[in-house]
């Protein structure tokens, strides 16, 4: 598909009728989304909606992705998108609608503001108030898998530093542009010291830009733990793709429930917003679904089109509403709801409430001239010298089933030639040969590092120079002795730092 080229919303409150592009999902989706439309033309919203159909019944009618090729057209008029939640069919062959819409778009960043409702909405915690701020391109959501062996399957994990800058720059600056105090990075750069490793030393490089906010790193172990036990410690988290996916679910369901929660997908020139839950199809048809979740997306929607009034006066209502203990099933609580209500039931409560505001929880009035979701970044990445790529050597990874460590290690010395050597062989990561332990377990999947005769070994190694044609003919060699090689990964240097990570015992 082509590079698409998407509109920018009107910047201001406006009267004018603002297109966006409406997806009413599956399962509880058309509930909510309907119940989300009432209140916004209740409140005298100027949307101009454009309806397109996505997800299971697209997958059933033959778009593996979920979305038919003529609903790109809305999303180019429009650049902005409200989504319910879709269904996507169980099996092979289907792709996230929600990777594809973020990736085609290049919606890089997700938003999710996540605060404590207390006492309106039962919480242990009443000062959480965590904005998560996910990277939504890259990572383990490339969606790349090969199954290598009988035994063995993969998932690449893509990390870019141009995807790292663009998602911390965007963190910082919201941040500043939110009166916000702090960002704290989340990584397992302990063990993943490459990519995740590029995110944490780009989070430093930029945040030195950023002397005014205050700044930490932690694992992301214990970051979550400590977001699920104590989130008032945090104010604005960037993590990448895998882990703010998990941790923004968690920071929700402990502020009060999933079902409240309301994200934006932003890119340059377009945005996606969606509640974070899913289609629920178990309770669809029952009028029983919060819509909250779609109706916080959108008034993030509102403050990214500028139509920062509308977005208050909806705000108000609905925390009116919660205050006065009305409350869906997900919710509701003895003791601190008032009455158990339905879909309609609740959005009816919404609407009723237009022009009133909240006592307990607060009129968001002094929010009026907050900035919208969309923080831009204040400079355009700096582009980079090319680095020296200087080839060392090469992974052979092999499938033999049944193998054992010492004979493989041996036979593969032998095919080595005179320009290479087997420096290691490790199964799962661990090694195996030479030195292994026989209590380690094995697969029948088999990395075999080869470098240049001539590499020193120790804690800092040299590694010469190697000619590809010397890959190639080891490549012959070993597959000529029958050995099953299902991937290669050549090894560099880029500008003298080693461009792979060692195996556990090398």
């Amino acid at each position: 598909m082509a590079a698409m080229s998407l509109s920018t919303p009107a910047p201001t409150d406006s009267a004018t009728p603002i297109p966006v592009t409406v997806a009413m999902g599956d399962g509880i989706g058309p509930e909510i989304m309907t119940q989300t439309l009432r209140i916004l033309a209740a409140a005298g919203v100027p949307l101009a909606p454009e309806f397109i159909e996505v997800g299971e019944r697209q997958y059933h009618a033959g778009h593996t992705s979920g979305i038919a090729p003529e609903a790109w057209d809305s999303l180019q008029r429009t650049g902005v998108l409200l989504k319910a939640p879709i269904t996507t069919p169980l099996g092979g062959g289907y792709k996230s609608l929600n990777v594809t819409l973020r990736k085609t778009l290049g919606l890089y960043a997700n938003v999710r503001p996540n605060r404590s409702l207390f006492p309106a909405v039962a919480t242990r915690f009443p000062d959480l108030d965590v904005v998560i701020i996910r990277e939504n391109e890259e990572d383990l959501y490339a969606g790349i898998e090969h199954q290598q062996t009988p035994d063995v399957v993969q998932c690449l994990k893509l990390v870019s530093r141009t995807g790292c800058e663009k998602i911390v720059r965007y963190a910082f600056e919201y941040a500043r542009q939110h009166g916000r105090r702090k960002v704290t990075c989340m990584t397992k750069d302990n063990i993943m010291k490459l990519t995740d490793g590029l995110f944490h030393r780009v989070f430093m490089e930029i945040g030195e830009q950023y002397p005014d906010i205050e700044q930490d790193h932690q694992i992301i172990d214990i970051g979550a733990a400590r977001l699920a036990d104590t989130p008032e410690r945090y104010d604005v988290v960037v993590t990448l793709n895998l882990y703010g996916d998990i941790i923004s679910d968690i920071v929700a369901q402990v502020a009060g429930s999933v079902g409240l929660a309301g994200s934006a997908n932003i890119g340059a020139g377009g945005a996606l917003f969606e509640a974070i839950h899913g289609s629920a199809p178990d309770i669809a048809g029952q009028d029983m679904a919060n819509p909250s979740g779609l109706l916080q997306a959108a008034l993030l929607m509102l403050r990214h089109v500028g139509q920062h009034q509308h977005a208050l006066r909806i705000e108000n209502a609905w925390l009116r509403t919660l205050e006065d203990g009305l409350h869906t099933a997900d919710i509701y609580r003895e003791g601190t709801s008032r009455e158990r209500v339905g879909t309609t039931a609740f959005a009816d409560a919404v609407i009723e409430r237009l022009g009133q505001e909240p006592g307990q929880l607060g009129s968001r009035r002094a929010r009026q001239a907050d900035p919208a979701v969309t923080a831009r970044p204040s400079q355009a990445l700096v582009p980079r010298p090319s680095a020296q790529q200087d080839l060392v050597g090469c992974d052979l990874f092999l499938c033999a089933e049944g193998a054992q460590p010492t004979e493989l290690g041996e036979q593969l010395e032998a095919l080595a030639g005179p320009e290479l050597r087997l420096k290691i062989i490790t199964n799962r990561g661990v090694k195996v040969y030479p030195q292994g332990h026989a209590e380690t377990f094995c697969t029948d999947h088999w990395r075999c590092r080869f470098v240049a005769r001539t590499a020193t070994a120790g804690a800092n190694p040299t590694y010469p120079t190697v000619a590809y044609p010397e890959v190639l003919a080891l490549l012959s060699r070993v597959n000529e002795a029958g050995l099953m090689v299902v991937k290669t990964e050549n090894l560099y240097l880029f500008d003298g730092q080693r461009g792979f990570s060692l195996g556990q015992g090398e």
